[in-house]
């Protein structure tokens, strides 16, 4: 699923226009940026829980050239899925 096929899906949910379920995710995606970069771990009740961590320097190989260099740290995201959501998903119908 894309971000179009998303709206779509929230429209047809909420009973909204595609513009209004745009804006909605657009403002929902905003605040987990804002949040992330602040460094904060974002809490989905059994859903699954977001955490940011920062990824140590370390060293690589170019692909092409093969010649070694550093790759910088940097700010990542690892997804923990809630214990609703593993259910859900390994639930068998």
């Amino acid at each position: 699923m894309n971000k179009n096929e998303l709206i779509e899906q929230l429209a047809e949910r909420m009973g909204t226009t595609r513009v209004e379920s745009r804006k909605h995710l657009d403002a929902f995606l905003d605040i987990i940026t804002e949040t992330m970069r602040e460094k904060d771990n974002i809490v989905l009740q059994g859903f699954g829980t977001i955490c940011v961590w920062q990824q140590t320097e370390r060293s690589g190989r170019n692909p092409k050239t093969g010649a070694p260099c550093m790759i910088p740290s940097r700010l990542s995201v690892k997804f923990r899925p809630g214990k609703y959501l593993l259910e859900a998903l390994n639930s068998r119908q």
